[in-house]
């Protein structure tokens, strides 16, 4: 019963999506020694339109290109699965400022963390990096915590 409410669609695509979460990273350090973190793909990204000295730092420049390929390689993986399974398509009711609210609330926190869910939770707790062990741990603590007050204040989307 826990089994089913836990994973009502079953478990073999969440196994799949791990292993080539897992094979992907992998690839990409071994290949190049950079953690594959989102938010640092999205600095990298900012190299090509931002001149602040930030974005225009040698990590970020030399690979850039890859790094593109590769968010769009998560974009275009996703939507090829949509478009293969017939899953495809907005799926939420929550309002766009609340997502666009989120979204900014999570660029801060990625800065604040010195690195994103993906990095952190991926490739540094698979490192056993006490720093992204902590942050993981804030990151989940911070998350039930606003699921709770959020659930009992009766927010809906």
């Amino acid at each position: 019963m826990v089994f089913e409410t836990l994973l009502p669609n079953g478990w073999v695509h969440y196994l799949l999506g791990g292993l080539l979460i897992g094979a992907g990273t992998a690839i990409i350090y071994l290949s190049t020694g950079i953690i594959a973190g989102a938010s640092t793909f999205f600095e990298s990204t900012l190299s090509y339109v931002s001149s602040k000295s930030r974005f225009q730092q040698f990590r970020f420049r030399s690979s850039r290109d890859w790094r593109v390929v590769f968010t769009l390689g998560i974009v275009l993986g996703g939507a090829v699965y949509g478009l293969t399974f017939g899953e495809f398509g907005w799926t939420t009711e929550v309002q766009w400022w609340r997502l666009l609210v989120g979204g900014l609330l999570v660029g801060v926190g990625t800065r604040l963390g010195k690195g994103c869910t993906s990095g952190h939770g991926v490739c540094g707790v698979g490192s056993l990096s006490e720093t992204s062990l902590l942050n993981v741990a804030t990151f989940v603590g911070v998350a039930v915590g606003t699921a709770q007050i959020v659930a009992a204040l009766g927010v809906t989307p």
